[in-house]
């Protein structure tokens, strides 16, 4: 069935604790559900997310949508959409207003796979319906006791690989983080860092021998240098033998495909445009280059974990997005499960969208208190 109108519905909410890295923190929640629905009735659901501003009032975001995506959607079948290769030339390469590519793919893969009568995986071409996920803490600027109350839990669940956020300015934190993050997950476990981009390409591989030095084995560091320093990043995969690097977080589909061809990551970072995600990914199987999903909005890259050949790790990262969709992703004992329901499985929750909608934009000061978060220590 053709799409036959949209909804928008903005929510903005505290987050239950700061998050953030090296270079960022964010303490709330600025995101909008975009539902595409089609003639028969079905919806895709996407979201469409800032990071550190809130978005417009609602009837701005709609207005902007309905000018600059409705008219490439309207009519047009979710499964015809998601396989169109478009042409993109002189002032047609160019952004959204707001950020609605992310959220519209999904929403359509998602509609795409509901009239097909398919999971999401399953229509991608997914041969398991499962893969192992790492505890990621966003955790640069949590103190200490928080830091290890948040990895002993993710530790008590059954995770078994843990991401922690380094690039301090005192390399003696960092060190201190990982001597830390030993004593509250099990020996064996896989660690991996994450500087995003703190580090020039000697300075990390400096830092990388020291913390090879002081007892610490590394699986991956992430995002050691500028994404675009494929000569740096190609020189790091060389000489440090001993951590793989992993890259590709913050480039587009074409700076992930000069990245590989460079050679430049033992391991390519994707995140949750599936599309983009699919074309790279199938690019990186013909190479062998293993990939990893990041951080996807309420683990919706689980699907494209499962379908992709090179996926071993999906990024969780505990944030207070659940109460937003009537069924969470399902992540037991260090795996995180692929619905079997049709499209994607996220369905965007009515007593959200009473309780939780935000139509215009509030100041921090108005937000009140976080959503609950289940899954982690008194936050149910």
């Amino acid at each position: 069935m053709s799409l036959s109108h949209f909804r928008i519905t903005r929510f903005q909410f505290a987050r239950d604790r700061v998050i953030g890295d090296s270079q960022v923190r964010a303490d709330d929640v600025n995101i909008a559900a975009l539902e595409l629905v089609s003639e028969s009735g079905d919806v895709g659901l996407g979201f469409i997310q800032t990071l550190f501003n809130p978005l417009p009032d609602q009837t701005e975001i709609e207005a902007v949508f309905e000018n600059e995506v409705w008219p490439t959607l309207k009519g047009h079948k979710a499964i015809a959409l998601v396989h169109r290769v478009n042409r993109p030339r002189g002032g047609n390469q160019r952004a959204y207003s707001l950020p609605f590519q992310e959220a519209v793919q999904v929403a359509l893969w998602d509609l795409a796979a509901k009239e097909a009568g398919l999971p999401l995986h399953v229509l991608l071409g997914s041969r398991r319906n499962r893969v192992g996920a790492y505890a990621s803490g966003l955790d640069f600027h949590l103190d200490d006791e928080a830091f290890v109350s948040l990895f002993s839990h993710a530790a008590s669940l059954g995770y078994s690989a843990f991401k922690i956020k380094v690039g301090h300015p005192d390399f003696d934190r960092d060190l201190q983080r990982l001597e830390l993050l030993k004593t509250c997950v099990p020996a064996g476990s896989k660690i991996m860092i994450d500087p995003n981009e703190a580090w020039t390409s000697k300075e990390a591989l400096m830092k990388l021998v020291a913390i090879r030095d002081a007892g610490h084995d590394l699986l991956w560091v992430e995002d050691p240098i500028l994404r675009h320093d494929y000569e740096g990043l190609r020189t790091l995969r060389h000489a440090v033998t001993w951590a793989q690097i992993n890259s590709g977080e913050y480039l587009d589909l074409q700076g992930k495909r000069l990245l590989l061809e460079a050679h430049a990551a033992d391991i390519l970072n994707v995140h949750g445009q599936v599309t983009d995600v699919m074309r790279i990914g199938w690019v990186a199987a013909e190479l062998g280059i293993p990939v990893s999903i990041g951080n996807t909005f309420l683990e919706v890259g689980v699907h494209m974990a499962a379908a992709l050949p090179e996926v071993e790790w999906l990024e969780y990262s505990f944030q207070n997005f659940d109460h937003l969709v009537d069924q969470p992703i399902e992540i037991r004992d260090g795996y995180a499960y692929a619905p079997d329901r049709p499209g994607h499985g996220l369905v965007l929750s009515e007593k959200a969208r009473t309780e939780w909608m935000r139509p215009k934009r509030l100041a921090r000061s108005e937000l009140g208190a976080a959503p609950e978060n289940p899954r982690l220590p008194g936050k149910s």
